[in-house]
């Protein structure tokens, strides 16, 4: 078409394709804010959300003793070990200091020194026993460590559990929230794309065209790219089963569409050839032409050749001559590029002549 356009015509005809990206850019804009506030209509939720609150919260106090317990019988078992090795040294040096005042009181084989065994043996007695006092508390304090370790075990697989359960139930509600915001989503766009089509397939060529076609750019833009990557995932089944829905209807409209076309075109090819002409417009006709197809079956034809004035497949008049100068002339063309002749009017005064 922009062949047969003047110079001026397509700049403007730029211009408003530039109004078109512009209206259609500001209305993705807004629209991209509008569909970006949508998740705000559902409340966030959380695993804490499903869990079990008051076994939840007494398994996690019951935890937090446990820890506490463990954290305080783990100190307190630095403190009986370090005892234990105080009470250890104290009986060994005792032990070895015995043993050498022994031997030399066997060398000495003095009576008086009778009592003071009796009392070094009573004070080393009382060390071993320190020592075993010491060695029993480091062992009641590894039991008390180990139990409270045990306990906080237990507590944390019973805890564990209940937030996988609540885990289950939180991933399903969200599996339901996406989906819907996705439904909302769908709600807003899909209307919007229906009226695309529609404006596409109306109002496509009619005066206010670019805002018809910067609104067709937004549909597309909002359905495709603002709702498609939110489409829920489901394993895959929905995002196959809403390509599958899609591609069905959009291929049913297709075929039908094509047929609708087809069967109008044979209706076209049985009018008179006068009357086809009629009917198409200027800037169609020209179009087709500039692409070498016939403008009435919009097959191709070798326009180049002087010998064809038909087309051999609908039989519609592609050339005629001018009936002043009698030039070989495009029958779409409103003046013979020869003399100029407003065609119409040289071909009605052919006829009446002819008459």
């Amino acid at each position: 078409m922009s062949k047969a356009l003047r110079l001026s015509e397509k700049w403007f005809q730029r211009g408003l394709w530039l109004v078109a990206l512009v209206f259609a850019a500001f209305l993705i804009g807004l629209g991209g804010t509008v569909v970006g506030d949508l998740p705000q209509v559902e409340r966030s939720l959380g695993v804490d959300d499903f869990l079990e609150q008051p076994a939840a919260t007494q398994l996690r106090d019951r935890l937090k003793a446990d820890e506490r317990t463990g954290r305080e019988a783990q100190e307190a078992l630095e403190q009986a070990r370090l005892r234990h090795r105080v009470a250890q040294a104290n009986s060994r040096t005792a032990s070895e200091t015995f043993s050498n005042w022994l031997a030399t009181r066997r060398a000495t084989e003095r009576a008086e020194q009778d009592p003071e065994l009796i009392e070094r043996t009573r004070a080393l007695d009382g060390l071993k026993a320190a020592e075993r006092q010491a060695l029993a508390a480091m062992e009641a304090q590894q039991q008390k460590a180990l139990d409270a370790s045990q306990g906080a075990v237990r507590t944390r697989e019973s805890l564990a559990e209940l937030e996988r359960v609540a885990q289950d139930k939180w991933q399903s509600a969200q599996r339901a929230q996406e989906l819907r915001v996705f439904l909302y989503r769908l709600a807003l766009t899909l209307p919007l794309l229906v009226a695309a089509g529609w404006l596409f397939a109306k109002k496509r060529k009619s005066t206010w065209w670019p805002f018809v076609w910067g609104f067709i750019f937004f549909a597309l833009f909002a359905f495709f790219v603002e709702l498609v990557p939110y489409l829920p995932s489901y394993g895959g089944y929905v995002r196959y089963i809403v390509g599958i829905v899609t591609t069905v209807l959009v291929g049913r409209q297709a075929i039908v569409s094509l047929n609708r076309y087809l069967e109008k075109q044979k209706l076209a090819e049985q009018l008179p050839d006068a009357q086809r002409r009629e009917e198409l417009s200027y800037d169609t006709a020209l179009t087709r032409l500039s692409k070498g197809v016939c403008p009435g079956c919009e097959r191709a034809v070798d326009l180049k050749n002087p010998a064809i004035d038909f087309c051999p497949h609908c039989g519609i008049g592609l050339f005629d001559h001018c009936g002043a100068c009698s030039a070989r002339k495009s029958a779409f063309a409103k003046f013979c590029h020869a003399c100029g002749t407003d065609a119409k009017r040289a071909r009605r005064a052919g006829t009446v002549s002819q008459d």
